[in-house]
């Protein structure tokens, strides 16, 4: 508990040195690796949790904690090897990114689901249980997946590239995790809070509520 918050005001300062007209940035870069940090440990939790074969939640509440102190280690990390007032922007194996967490995130899913084709199809041949072969294929095909996502995102991925980040179009799938292909044709973004406002008027009043919504999944696909 100590070490968290001593990360959150280490993180809470870093900020608050950084020049106003950097600082939104700054922030929306350490919130993105945050979250993803979080959302990765909750993924690896699950997957330790498959790999043996329990039912205690014991690992996911460990993998949120620990996932939520990688994404402000990684966030800090990027926002200390980002220009002044730019855009951060990494080109990763198989993703480009706004964000360096973003691309063990990813893939984490993609060894999870490899590992389940793997393990299940090897499964249909031996004639073994598929469920347990499912289960086993995505958790150590997560693991798998997030090792070979922290060597891309900090030793084999290009960037940051200012330069191309500028460039870039604005995606139309907003969300705290986004992904497009190398030509844009497919943009997916993940979990986008909002906030719906509805004012009605009356003879008499005038009432406003607002009232939050998260949307899931945002994809869009170009033909």
């Amino acid at each position: 508990m100590k070490k968290y918050i001593l990360l959150l005001l280490l993180a809470g300062f870093t900020i608050s040195t950084l020049p106003r007209n950097t600082q939104a940035q700054s922030i929306k870069l350490l919130g993105y690796n945050t979250l993803n940090g979080a959302l990765n440990g909750v993924l690896l939790g699950g997957a330790t949790m498959a790999l043996q074969d329990s039912d205690e939640f014991g690992p996911i509440r460990v993998g949120l904690g620990a996932g939520t102190l990688y994404g402000i280690g990684v966030g800090v990390h990027d926002m200390s090897i980002t220009d002044k007032g730019k855009q951060f922007y990494i080109s990763g194996t198989f993703n480009d990114a706004t964000n360096s967490s973003v691309i063990p995130l990813l893939d984490t899913f993609y060894g999870a689901a490899g590992g389940a084709l793997i393990a299940s199809s090897v499964s249909l041949i031996i004639k073994e249980p598929l469920v347990e072969a499912l289960q086993y294929g995505s958790g150590i095909g997560a693991w798998a997946g997030f090792g070979f996502g922290l060597v891309d995102a900090f030793f084999l991925a290009e960037g940051p590239d200012f330069a191309r980040a500028s460039a870039a179009a604005p995606s139309s799938a907003e969300g705290f995790i986004t992904y497009r292909n190398s030509n844009e044709s497919i943009e997916i973004g993940m979990i986008q809070p909002d906030v719906f406002r509805q004012t009605r008027l009356s003879s008499r009043t005038l009432t406003t509520s607002l009232k939050p919504s998260l949307t899931v999944m945002n994809l869009s696909v170009d033909l």
